[in-house]
């Protein structure tokens, strides 16, 4: 194990993060933060923390070396960066003092070491979870807070590797970063020349970020709230800038626009690419994307006649609006809300819980699961189911016509589905130890509902949604969650984001042992 080489990456990669904060300085002058006064408390700690960024980089590098990047240095790069990007990223809440909401005497409830870190591995992961009950006070809640906190959306969206590549190049190391970074089964790319991918994979997702940006413009938004919608959008992280999320505009238009930019960001990448270069085949007749579009709409068909049937909705048209919104918010894992979806009939409750366990395509900015990994398994029980009666079938697993000639692939999906299960059955398991009865207590609930919201919020922050059932429901947030609770959602969002394995190896003690 090379780690002067780790040392050498991940101080650049702590000089990329502070230098991404200078993003969120404007946002202290009056002409820029919507604010009557200069936000110095907002602007210093962003300063302090950008300071903190080249520190530590330097530190890092001073340290480093560069050499021959192989895999099991990728691995741990990409691992020790997302820790270290979450660490560093929690930096500006602790400086500026920025505080979750107002106790019952009226005073501010600072955001503390494991609330900064819950907030910004949130962000991070485009998990979309907070703890944040007041976003809409800057006295709690500076400006260049509250945008560098829909920032981290923008990054980790993109992908700390992918941005890293794109930058800096690394040749066939870049290619191993890459690959390690980037989730669900590998995807070919359609360039050769890593760095060349890296940019147009950044391209379209910043492309994406400045077109819906312009659009929630013209329907109404200001610029600040606009950015901010356009990260957590691209990036399906769900961060806004109201308590109310995105109902607080009440605008359909606005709505309709998000969800388009939801359905398109959890779209493989590659095949927006051939989009892009008038090779529409590509993406309509790949097999994800038209199971992925296929389970929106019966999604959505079912959430909006079940609520029509149960008197979620008033009108059909109502019931069209929020029910597409909220299943691709769901699916996408976004976490941006329109309706209360905890108030909405049992049935909706556990279609949308199913959803949160889908996800997107592979090689888009979706958490979860993916489509394809669905896909995958269907294929493999079926030929399983036929060879109860036909043993001495041999039939390989195909995506459309294609043979999919891989000997690993069949038992990779197998293995992720029980980790993830596992992982599920294990958060859930501690959340239950962990919490005290008396969270809820005078709520009008009772044990077995703890279950259940305990339950929603391992699924919510491992699938990378943000919201879920009861107190982490969409009007709710995760601040009564205590400590050790935050400490294990924590670690659930990253391993959700990377996928279990580039994170767990870190605790593999042969992992860090040279050869």
């Amino acid at each position: 194990m090379n780690r002067q080489l780790i040392s050498w990456i991940l101080g650049w990669v702590a000089i990329l993060i502070g230098a991404s904060m200078l993003m969120s300085l404007p946002w202290a002058f009056p002409a820029f933060g919507q604010v009557e006064y200069f936000d110095a408390k907002g602007f210093s700690a962003m300063l302090g923390s950008m300071a903190l960024c080249g520190a530590a980089g330097a530190g890092l590098l001073y340290l480093g070396r560069r050499g021959r990047l192989m895999r099991k240095e990728a691995i741990a790069v990409v691992a020790l960066s997302w820790l270290m990007a979450t660490v560093l990223g929690a930096v500006p809440f602790w400086l500026s003092g920025a505080a979750m909401g107002r106790d019952g005497a009226g005073e501010p409830v600072r955001i503390g070491f494991f609330q900064g870190i819950f907030e910004s591995a949130s962000g991070f992961s485009g998990t979309g979870a907070t703890i944040i009950t007041d976003l809409e006070d800057p006295e709690l809640m500076p400006r260049p807070i509250l945008f560098w906190r829909s920032e981290t959306h923008f990054l980790g969206g993109l992908g700390i590797m992918v941005l890293f590549v794109a930058i800096l190049g690394l040749g066939s190391a870049g290619k191993v970063l890459m690959r390690t970074e980037i989730t669900g089964p590998k995807q070919e790319s359609p360039h050769t020349r890593t760095q060349r991918a890296a940019m147009i994979f950044a391209s379209i997702f910043v492309g994406m970020n400045v077109v819906l940006t312009l659009l929630l413009l013209l329907e109404g938004m200001n610029l600040f709230d606009a950015l901010c919608h356009a990260f957590g959008t691209i990036a399906t992280g769900g961060f806004s800038t109201y308590n109310k999320s995105v109902e607080a505009f009440g605008n359909a238009g606005i709505e309709m626009t998000i969800v388009v930019f939801m359905i398109l960001a959890c779209t493989n990448f590659s095949l927006l690419y051939f989009l892009l270069v008038w090779k529409p085949g590509q993406l309509v007749g790949d097999v994800e994307v038209r199971v992925y579009l296929g389970i929106l709409v019966a999604a959505t068909a079912l959430v909006a006649g079940v609520g029509i049937w149960h008197g979620d909705f008033h009108t059909f048209g109502e019931a069209v609006r929020y029910s597409l919104f909220q299943v691709v918010s769901i699916q996408t894992n976004t976490g941006f809300g329109t309706r209360d979806f905890d108030q909405w009939s049992s049935t909706s409750r556990a279609a949308l819980i199913l959803l949160m366990f889908i996800g997107g395509c592979a090689g888009s900015t979706s958490g979860s699961v993916k489509v394809i990994r669905y896909v995958l398994l269907t294929k493999i029980l079926w030929l399983e189911l036929e060879q109860v009666f036909r043993p001495t079938v041999v039939r390989p697993v195909r995506l459309g016509k294609k043979p999919l000639t891989d000997p690993e692939l069949r038992d990779n999906v197998l293995i992720f589905f029980c980790v993830w299960m596992v992982l599920f059955v294990a958060g859930w398991f501690l959340l239950v130890a962990l919490e005290p009865e008396a969270t809820w207590q005078g709520e009008g609930t009772n044990v077995r509902e703890k279950l259940t919201d305990t339950a929603s919020a391992v699924a919510a922050t491992l699938n990378g949604v943000g919201p879920g059932l009861g107190i982490v429901g969409e009007s709710q947030n995760y601040a009564r969650f205590h400590t050790p609770s935050l400490f294990v959602l924590t670690w659930l969002m990253l391993l959700g984001r990377l996928e279990v394995f580039v994170l767990a190896v870190l605790f593999v003690p042969r992992f860090w042992q040279s050869g």
